[in-house]
């Protein structure tokens, strides 16, 4: 379970200092969990501060009691905290199936890799030797990365709009593979979207806008206002 107390972030600019997120209190433990609401609300930076890549101003993170306000993205991620970029990385003379190998954490085989390859639905003869570099699509990366999560089975995976740069082919595809996921996955999928095919799936949306939470609940009560545009819906938050 992750529980998020009293997280505020200010960042600095040329403009001088600017809140981004304010008193932002969230418990995250369904297995599919999105987070929406419009551009420049915050979702990334609250993301990013899961994942330790940004530190809170103030305000505490606890994964399973125990507070990681303060751990770097490597002691989060030994604890069971995985991150995946809009634009995964690619990394020139790495093989996919090296890359997979890092993220299980220990040496896989062939028939090991071509598993979770094909969890995402990609075939794995064609890929698992491929170099990630500019010979691969946006969607076969991320398909890639999704592949490369499932393989460290952490019991938080963040996506930060997955959806981001891909073709409608592509997204397609990704969507039946987060159907799966949704279905199999051990812990839980925290998703950063604004795609209602993606809320679709969830179990619950939180919106943010503004640095702050305007709305929790499930997608039965969320999407219809999210539909509508609605993005401030003045729903009382609560557990997630």
């Amino acid at each position: 379970m992750l529980e998020l107390r009293n997280i505020s972030y200010t960042a600095e600019n040329e403009e001088g200092k600017k809140e981004i997120l304010k008193n932002i209190n969230l418990t995250v433990d369904e297995r599919f969990v999105a987070i929406t609401g419009p551009n420049g609300g915050g979702k990334s930076t609250l993301a990013k501060i899961i994942a330790g890549i940004y530190i809170p101003s103030s305000g505490q993170i606890f994964l399973n009691g125990e507070e990681i306000t303060h751990l770097s993205v490597t002691e989060r991620a030994r604890k069971g905290i995985s991150f995946a970029f809009q634009q995964p990385v690619r990394f020139k003379g790495i093989t996919v199936k090296d890359l997979i190998s890092l993220a299980a954490g220990k040496p896989l085989s062939v028939g090991e890799v071509c598993a979770y390859l094909s969890e995402v639905g990609l075939c794995a003869k064609d890929y698992v030797n491929r170099e990630l570099n500019a010979s691969l699509s946006g969607g076969e990366i991320k398909r890639i990365e999704i592949a490369s999560v499932l393989a460290r089975g952490t019991q938080i995976s963040v996506f930060d709009e997955p959806e981001a740069g891909i073709d409608l082919w592509s997204f397609s595809n990704l969507i039946a593979v987060f159907e799966k996921m949704h279905e199999t996955i051990n812990g839980s999928i925290l998703i950063i979207s604004h795609q209602e095919r993606i809320l679709n799936i969830a179990d619950k949306i939180i919106v943010i806008a503004n640095g702050t939470v305007t709305a929790v609940g499930d997608k039965e009560t969320i999407l219809p206002e999210f539909l509508k545009g609605n993005m401030t819906c003045g729903m009382l938050t609560g557990k997630v």
